[in-house]
C-alpha cells in the first residue's frame, strides 16, 4: 500500500523510517557509488530532509519499506535549485504549482510495479494539491524504468554521457499518463484515491476539484 507521510510523522512508523532511510543507503551509495552521507546505523539523509518533506512510501504487505520518493516545494528550499541549475543552463524554478521530486528509491527485489504506484501516487499529489508540474534529477538507468511504466518526463536539459549521465525533467499527470501508469501498477485508480484520502481525507480532494 502507498504511504504518505511527512518528516514530522516520521517517527510514529520507527521501523519504516529505518528501512527508508536503510534502503536509500543501499542503492545510493552501495549500489549506485554515489557520494551521499550515511550514519552510523547504515541511514542516508541529506540536508533536504531536514526541510520537513513529504514522502511518498509504498510498504509491502508485511510492513516492509519496497519504495519511496520524497517531495518539496520548489518555492522554498530544494535540491534542483541549489544543485542542478547548470545542468538547465543557469536559472531557477520557483513555482507554487511545481514541487520537487527527488530520492527515488527501490529497495531490492522491488518489482517494476512498485516504481509505478510510487508515480501513481505522485500523480494524487498533483490532482489534489493544485501541483501542475513535477521536477526531478534522474540519471541514465531512470530513462528505461519511466518508459516502461508510462511516465517520461520533458527533458529540461542534461550534462554528461552513457551510465554518467544526468538530466533534469519536469513531469504533468494527465488522464491518460494516469491511466497507463495505474495499469503498470497494477493499482486501480479506486484504490489509489483511497490511500490519498486515508492520509489527507476525502476532503483535500474534493477541494482540490472544486
Amino acid at each position: 500500500m502507498i504511504r504518505y507521510l511527512y518528516a514530522d510523522q516520521l517517527a510514529l512508523e520507527p521501523q519504516l523510517q529505518r528501512a527508508m532511510f536503510r534502503a536509500r543507503a543501499d542503492q545510493f551509495r552501495t549500489r549506485l557509488g554515489w557520494e551521499v552521507t550515511v550514519d552510523a546505523a547504515g541511514e542516508e539523509r541529506d540536508e533536504y530532509d531536514a526541510e520537513n518533506p513529504l514522502y511518498v512510501i509504498w510498504q509491502n504487505a508485511d510492513g516492509s519499506h519496497g519504495g519511496s520518493m520524497r517531495f518539496l516545494p520548489t518555492v522554498g528550499r530544494c535540491m534542483v535549485n541549489e544543485h542542478f541549475t547548470h545542468v538547465m543552463g543557469g536559472g531557477t524554478i520557483q513555482s507554487p504549482l511545481i514541487w520537487e521530486c527527488t530520492r527515488f528509491c527501490l529497495s531490492r527485489g522491488a518489482g517494476p510495479q512498485v516504481a509505478a504506484a510510487l508515480m501513481l501516487a505522485g500523480g494524487e499529489i498533483m490532482q489534489n494539491f493544485g501541483v501542475r508540474h513535477f521536477v526531478g534529477v534522474f540519471d541514465a538507468r531512470m530513462v528505461r524504468i519511466y518508459r516502461r511504466i508510462g511516465a517520461s518526463p520533458e527533458i529540461l536539459g542534461a550534462t554528461g554521457e552513457g551510465r554518467d549521465k544526468i538530466s533534469v525533467g519536469l513531469w504533468e499527470f494527465t488522464p491518460e499518463a494516469q491511466a497507463r501508469v495505474a495499469e503498470s501498477a497494477g493499482i486501480p485508480p479506486a484504490q489509489s484515491r483511497h490511500w490519498f484520502d486515508q492520509a489527507f481525507g476525502a476532503e483535500t480532494r474534493l477541494a482540490a476539484s472544486a
